[in-house]
């Protein structure tokens, strides 16, 4: 259990942070009293959950790209951060097929850019990076990658994250050791939740299917991936950030992913959800396999966290199930109108309790 009292106070700065996975987590550290810097550009997506949350009112939020050293470094001096999450990144897969070298450039240089900001602030005493499960060489096999496997991801966004990984791993030998700063990269799943609006991924294809009544298209519906809800990361980075700020022996590298059970096909995902929200709603959706021969992505892809249940004691809360119910909980809750900040507050609390 992640005891929040410690981030009372604490001086956080988060790049990413207009994203998903960063809203909640801006939501959950305003929620636990944090002194929060965001640094990131504006929200990618309209809608968007940061703003329909109208969190930039209730923290330092800082319009800026992680390309920009200059301009971050003001930021870093300006603020004094204790604690550095680098959530900023471009990804999405196939985007990074469209647009390789801004891919790259955020997402390498990106990183750089952040160490760099860290080794010249002296008031971070602790830096998380989160990649992907997707920095993994996938071999398809069947048990779930570790840690130490090699690194090599396919796809420019794959191989970009995989990159950033490398580059925090030189930093780490290079300069941190020798400093008062703990250094971590943690490797999440697939990450689903009420209010992603991103392109190209499957729940918000879903909310976008069920908001205008058509069936839902599934492009590889017999691709398997480790699916969680957003808040089994967002809460193992804050514990990881905890852990090592008090003790360096904490910092490594993470994966964080669900139970085996959880591993799911996007087909029995998007069936899922079909019946969670015919359930709610009394609609009929349904969903289609309509292949389009898209770029290649991984088939099969799940991670072992052994090391993350022995190093913590921690594990998953929500399985695929219950998550879903949050999502179209979430989902009802925004397109009926409903304030879905009270929401997303309801289900941080309801997480962290549970």
């Amino acid at each position: 259990m992640l005891d929040t009292s410690f981030y009372k106070d604490k001086k956080v700065l988060i790049t990413g942070h207009t994203g998903f996975k960063g809203s909640w987590m801006c939501q959950l550290l305003l929620m636990a009293g944090a002194k929060v810097t965001g640094y990131a550009l504006e929200a990618p997506t309209d809608p968007s959950l940061f703003d329909m949350c109208h969190l930039g009112g209730q923290m330092h939020s800082v319009v800026g790209d992680v390309r920009d050293l200059a301009h971050m470094k003001q930021v870093f001096d300006e603020t004094h951060p204790e604690i550095v999450i680098h959530m900023a990144a471009q990804p999405l897969v196939r985007e990074s097929y469209k647009n390789p070298v801004y891919t790259y450039e955020t997402n390498v240089m990106g990183t750089v850019n952040v160490l760099e900001c860290v080794r010249t602030t002296p008031s971070v005493k602790s830096f998380l990076n989160v990649t992907t499960d997707k920095v993994y060489l996938n071999k398809e096999w069947e048990w779930g990658y570790r840690e130490n496997e090699e690194l090599n991801g396919y796809d420019p966004y794959s191989n970009s994250k995989s990159c950033s990984e490398l580059v925090t791993s030189s930093y780490v030998n290079s300069f941190f050791k020798d400093m008062e700063v703990a250094v971590s990269t943690a490797r999440a799943g697939n990450v689903i939740g009420g209010g992603d609006f991103a392109t190209d991924r499957i729940i918000p294809d879903c909310i976008r299917a069920a908001q205008k009544k058509q069936d839902i298209i599934v492009r590889n519906p017999f691709s398997t991936r480790p699916y969680e809800h957003v808040l089994e990361p967002v809460v193992a980075y804050l514990m990881i950030v905890k852990a090592q700020y008090g003790d360096k022996k904490y910092a490594g590298n993470y994966n964080v992913g669900p139970d085996e059970t959880d591993c799911w096909t996007t087909g029995d995902l998007v069936t899922l959800f079909c019946d969670k929200w015919n359930g709610a709603t009394g609609d009929s959706m349904k969903w289609v396999n309509q292949y389009d021969g898209g770029p290649h992505e991984a088939n099969f892809l799940k991670l072992d966290c052994s090391k993350l249940k022995r190093t913590f004691g921690w594990k998953p809360r929500w399985n695929v199930e219950t998550t879903m119910e949050k999502i179209v909980e979430w989902s009802k809750c925004y397109l009926d109108g409903g304030d879905v900040a009270a929401c997303m507050m309801k289900q941080i609390e309801e997480f962290l309790r549970d």
